[in-house]
């Protein structure tokens, strides 16, 4: 079976930069949502993917993008559904903002803009993203990179499914939860606040990483109009998504290569999660990343690239052509 795709247009690509602003940046549009997303290196490397966490936006990896397009990448990132430049949706109870949809966006952009399979490489949201679309989507993905891998249904036993009326009343709850909480006064409130400063503070082990170019990524799009709509948007959808797109069962299901990068000193998802991740994927790599945080890839990127390219050259080789999964 062949398919033909149509290259996505060039002219909307801006020049590239550094920073925060690193690569060139485009507009891709994917069902009805506009999608930031940027590229650096040659077009005709193979591809790697960069997923942001939450709160974050792929200018988030300004540390690791050209290291990696040193080592014989083209790197791309995308902004999610819901962050940074990307689309701010409200709530649609049948098309949740959950790392089902993200990966429906992540499988989109591969097959539109990429043109071909990828590695993804992930912190701590998108990683979980990134294992959501190998495994839906498993010929548009060589491997991946987490770091780390947080989902706390890690910590919980997997139950069956629950009766409709259960599931139900729990729908309820969790929307008039939701709707309840005045998040267009606390989004923008905690954006303009130390409440930032005490938010990014715990996400590093080295406070010196936290840096004005930081705190402006993080703020600048949750000063957004619609930032507390997508919040509220994607509270909702995570808190009722489906067994199955819940780490555990995920990772049971993942065939690609899998690094797990964690800090041995995160404060928000503390490393002892990590050893849930092994029982449920039993060739997994894992890493601890000695007096690190939450946000590795950003605290410490020289560490983090060396790892990433050292496995990536061990696993899943560099400068190699890519491969149309169609073909």
């Amino acid at each position: 079976m062949s398919a033909t795709v149509t290259a996505p247009p060039r002219l909307n690509l801006q020049p590239a930069s550094a920073g925060v602003h690193w690569g060139e940046h485009g507009t891709w549009h994917w069902q009805g949502h506009a999608c930031h997303w940027r590229v650096v290196g040659e077009r005709s490397a193979p591809a790697l993917v960069l997923i942001h966490g939450f709160g974050a936006a792929s200018g988030h990896w300004r540390h690791n993008a050209a290291a990696f397009a040193q080592a014989g990448w083209c790197v791309y990132a995308i902004d999610l559904v819901g962050f940074g430049d990307s689309s701010q949706p409200r709530h649609r109870r049948h098309r949740p903002l959950d790392n089902r949809l993200w990966a429906r966006q992540l499988q989109g952009f591969l097959e539109q803009v990429v043109q071909g399979p990828a590695v993804l490489v992930g912190n701590s949201l998108g990683s979980l993203v990134a294992v959501t679309c190998a495994v839906f989507f498993p010929t548009w993905v060589q491997g991946v990179v987490a770091a780390p891998l947080p989902d706390p249904t890690l910590l919980m036993p997997l139950r069956r499914r629950r009766p409709r009326w259960r599931r139900a009343w729990k729908r309820r709850l969790v929307i008039v939860l939701c709707r309840i909480l005045p998040l267009e006064l606390l989004v923008p409130l905690i954006a303009r606040t130390p409440l930032l400063d005490l938010g990014l503070r715990s996400a590093y082990q080295d406070q010196g990483a936290v840096d004005g170019e930081l705190r402006r990524l993080i703020a600048r799009p949750a000063l957004r109009p619609q930032a507390a709509q997508a919040l509220r948007a994607m509270s909702i959808g995570m808190a009722l998504r489906p067994r199955e797109a819940t780490a555990a069962p995920l990772l049971q299901r993942m065939q690609q290569p899998l690094l797990v990068l964690w800090g041995s000193q995160d404060r928000l998802v503390p490393a002892q999660i990590s050893r849930q991740l092994q029982p449920h994927k039993t060739d997994l790599q894992l890493q601890l990343l000695q007096e690190l945080g939450h946000c590795p890839h950003d605290e410490h990127p020289e560490l983090f690239n060396r790892v990433v390219t050292t496995w990536l050259a061990r696993n899943l080789g560099s400068g190699q052509p890519r491969e149309q999964p169609w073909a």
